[in-house]
C-alpha cells in the first residue's frame, strides 16, 4: 500500500523574489564553474552522487534542492573553501551584543516583606496609641 507522499508531490512554499534572484545566481555561477573546469554533467553529477536532472536543478537555482546537494557539487568544484567565508563576518549580531553588554543593568523591583501577624492585644494597643489613649485607659 502506497502513502499519500508516495502519490502527491511536496508543495515548496515560493521563496522571496530577492532569494529566488540570488539562487539562480548560484545556479549559474556554479554551471558557469563546471564549463571552465570543461567536466560535463555526468561527471559533476556522478563524483556529487547525484542525478543529471538534480544537477540541472542546482544549476537552476531550485530551491526546493537541498542544501547539501548544492555543498556537494561545490565540492566536486573545488568551492567548498567559499563555504568558509559564509556568514563570517556577522555584523548585525555584533552591534546587538554590544548593544546589549552596554546597556544598564536594571535592579529587580524592591518587594516589600510581608507584614507579620501579630496578637489582637497587640493590635488593640497600636489602635489606642493612634487614637491618643494609653494602654491603661481602654
Amino acid at each position: 500500500m502506497s502513502k499519500i507522499s508516495d502519490i502527491m508531490p511536496r508543495t515548496q512554499p515560493k521563496p522571496f523574489p530577492p532569494l529566488q534572484r540570488q539562487m539562480a545566481a548560484l545556479g549559474e555561477r556554479l554551471r558557469l564553474a563546471r564549463l571552465r573546469r570543461a567536466y560535463s554533467t555526468v561527471v559533476v553529477a556522478e563524483r556529487a552522487n547525484i542525478s543529471r536532472d538534480t544537477l540541472y536543478r542546482v544549476e537552476a537555482g531550485d530551491p526546493a534542492v537541498a542544501l547539501g546537494t548544492y555543498l556537494r557539487v561545490l565540492r566536486v568544484l573545488g568551492l567548498d573553501k567559499d563555504l568558509d567565508a559564509l556568514a563570517r563576518d556577522d555584523e548585525l549580531g555584533r552591534k546587538l551584543q554590544d548593544l546589549k553588554l552596554s546597556s544598564p543593568v536594571r535592579r529587580k523591583k524592591r518587594v516589600t516583606p510581608p507584614v507579620a501577624q501579630t496578637n489582637v492585644g497587640a493590635a488593640s494597643n497600636i489602635r489606642n496609641t493612634r487614637q491618643g489613649r494609653s494602654s491603661g485607659d481602654s
